[in-house]
């Protein structure tokens, strides 16, 4: 069963795509509404960052979601995503990704993509606006952040299609989306991410959240998306917020 049926709105430039679509869905727009922008004037990305968003370098593209899973499943719709935009960044751009807890997809330990998921109210309910910034070229991002940022055309060697890939998210997305309101569809999504990412298990990383710093060896993620980490005195801290960087062993 098809539950996700996109419909595109495309513009020259916006603020923002995920703030467009949240404004569209106030006003009764129904699940599936995407967006898509040349340029973004201040796109936002996790943790109250900013995400660099020239025109023409990257592909900027936010979709309304209306989920019917139990509301302890939302925060697996990121990872939904990610898994979804991992696909397509294989099928549509020829690059292989890893996926960053909770939703960061990396090309060679390099940022290739941001994902921003925001739960807005609306009139005919609670519903998900999902944000995806996709570097296709090096000028989606400053030349200082070269060496933790990357693109779709550095990493496959070819300039990268932007329908191309913007036909493959659509699809992965229908398709990741509809598994994740099967009857188990929860333990599937999980079970698919944690084998994609090379962070879920065994990666010693550490975690910052506001003034808090863990480290820690991650030891897989539970039920509702949130990361295990195991520290060094042997206590298991579940994270569900933060930002999680790779850490060099000194042994």
């Amino acid at each position: 069963m098809t539950l996700l049926k996109p419909k595109i709105l495309r513009f020259e430039s916006l603020p923002s795509t995920n703030t467009a679509v949240a404004r569209r869905a106030s006003e009764g727009a129904g699940e599936g509404l995407a967006i898509v922008a040349e340029e973004q004037t201040a796109g936002r990305g996790r943790l109250q960052r900013a995400w660099s968003s020239p025109r023409g370098a990257g592909l900027y593209f936010s979709i309304l979601l209306r989920p019917t899973i139990p509301q302890e499943h939302w925060p697996l719709i990121t990872f939904m995503a990610a898994l979804a935009t991992g696909d397509a960044l294989q099928d549509g751009g020829g690059v292989h990704t890893d996926i960053k807890w909770p939703n960061d997809l990396l090309s060679g330990e390099r940022k290739i993509c941001g994902i921003l998921a925001e739960a807005i109210e609306t009139p005919a309910g609670r519903a998900v606006v999902v944000g995806i910034g996709i570097n296709l070229t090096q000028n989606a991002f400053p030349p200082e952040l070269a060496s933790v940022a990357t693109s779709v055309s550095e990493a496959s060697g070819r300039p990268a299609e932007r329908e191309t890939i913007l036909a493959a998210l659509l699809r992965a997305l229908t398709r990741w989306y509809s598994l994740l309101h099967e009857p188990d569809g929860h333990e599937k999504i999980v079970a698919a991410w944690s084998n994609r990412s090379s962070y879920a298990t065994g990666r010693l990383v550490q975690v910052s959240n506001g003034d808090e710093v863990w480290q820690g060896t991650t030891s897989g993620v539970e039920r509702d998306g949130a990361l295990r980490l195991n520290t060094a005195d042997g206590e298991i801290k579940l994270v569900r917020a933060g930002d999680v960087v790779s850490v060099r062993s000194t042994n």
